[in-house]
């Protein structure tokens, strides 16, 4: 099976990690981000990883070495120039072009969301989705009496794109040739009745979008059984 990583970003709040080294290969809990992916969706059955890159390909390139490190193929596509994640799906359409199904991933989220568990259904796409977790504490209050703290906790009620998606090939008619799937694509296909979502509210998900995040994810690699 195969598997999209989105990697083209510039990782420019990760600065200065990033002044020489693309974001995925930015190291959290001991290895690359794109290590941690390519090993936790391997367990699902994919064997084939298409990268598409732009900012420093050459070095996610050689990092790789083609996946045989992992027991995978891993092919980078590199952009001549960033095309959003929209545009950097569809040219890519050639190496997919044999795949009814298939899944792409942000390549910036530490997750270990079981993708086997994605419905699809008839939609031309689904979503997985986890909790909103407060980036504040939260302080619990009957009448004018705190009655408790809690850090950071999950909420359940709102629920974000966990930046893993799984596909049919239909999803290629309805891409730009640039630009944000987010902006173009789902909106579209929420109006056709043809995006789903699976919720996942029992998972680990931690995007990587600041130096505080890597702390974090850092802090719970040392604490926590996430892979």
């Amino acid at each position: 099976m195969k598997a999209v990583i989105l990697a083209g970003g510039y990782g420019k709040r990760l600065r200065p990690l990033t002044d020489n080294m693309p974001k995925p290969l930015v190291a959290v809990g001991g290895k690359p981000i794109i290590e941690w992916q390519i090993m936790w969706l391997r367990q699902y059955g994919y064997d084939s990883f298409i990268i598409a890159a732009s900012y420093l390909a050459d070095k996610i390139t050689a990092f790789l070495e083609g996946g045989k490190k992992w027991g995978v193929e891993t092919e980078v596509v590199i952009e001549k120039e960033p095309l959003g994640t929209g545009g950097a799906l569809k040219n890519v359409e050639h190496l997919l072009k044999n795949e009814k199904e298939f899944l792409m991933v942000n390549g910036d989220n530490i997750t270990n969301l079981k993708v086997g568990d994605i419905k699809l259904g008839r939609n031309v796409a689904a979503l997985a989705l986890t909790p909103l977790q407060s980036p504040y504490g939260i302080i619990n209050v009957e009448k004018d009496a705190i009655t408790s703290f809690v850090e950071k906790p999950l909420l359940k009620d709102y629920w974000i794109n966990a930046g893993v998606y799984k596909m049919t090939h239909e999803v290629f008619r309805h891409l730009p040739s640039s630009g944000a799937i987010e902006n173009t694509t789902f909106p579209e296909l929420v109006r056709l009745k043809l995006l789903g979502g699976t919720k996942f509210d029992n998972c680990y998900w931690r995007g990587t979008d600041t130096i505080k995040d890597f702390e974090e994810i850092n802090k719970d690699f040392s604490t926590k059984n996430i892979f």
